[in-house]
């Protein structure tokens, strides 16, 4: 699988801010949810069109300290088997070749990483939330 993208000092960072004001958490986790969400609106545009319930599935969600991008739900069940493949149906009987890595969510997501944007993104509402804390980052 892909490993993940640890950012040095987030979670010191985020309980300084939380000791400065307790809204300052808030406004990371949601920060790091704009960040998911680039990545999710990458992902959608490539995910079939049927009736447009697999990409309205995609979701961010986040803590303060971590953020993930998801897809399915009770009402969109088949969303793994869409992404990564495998066998459904009666007997198994329909085939989708089967992709570790998946179709959409993390080839976006290595995509993004892998041009330099993820970084820039996340270091951009890092950035504008120490700077409106009064906090020098480097």
């Amino acid at each position: 699988m892909t490993e993940p993208l640890k950012i040095e000092g987030l979670r010191e960072f985020s309980r300084g801010l939380k000791a400065m004001d307790n809204d300052l958490p808030k406004q990371l986790r949601r920060g790091l949810n704009e960040v998911a969400d680039e990545v999710i609106d990458l992902a959608a545009s490539r995910v079939p069109l049927r009736t447009g319930a697999a990409r309205r599935s995609l979701k961010s969600k986040s803590t303060r300290t971590l953020v993930r991008a998801s897809g399915g739900s009770s009402r969109v069940p088949y969303y793994p088997w869409l992404d990564f493949g495998g066998r459904v149906g009666k007997n198994n009987s329909v085939v989708r070749p089967f992709l570790r890595r998946g179709r959409y969510l993390y080839p976006a997501y290595d995509e993004m990483k892998a041009s330099g944007e993820f970084e820039e993104k996340l270091e951009a509402v890092i950035r504008r939330l120490a700077d409106g804390a009064g906090i020098e980052v480097d």
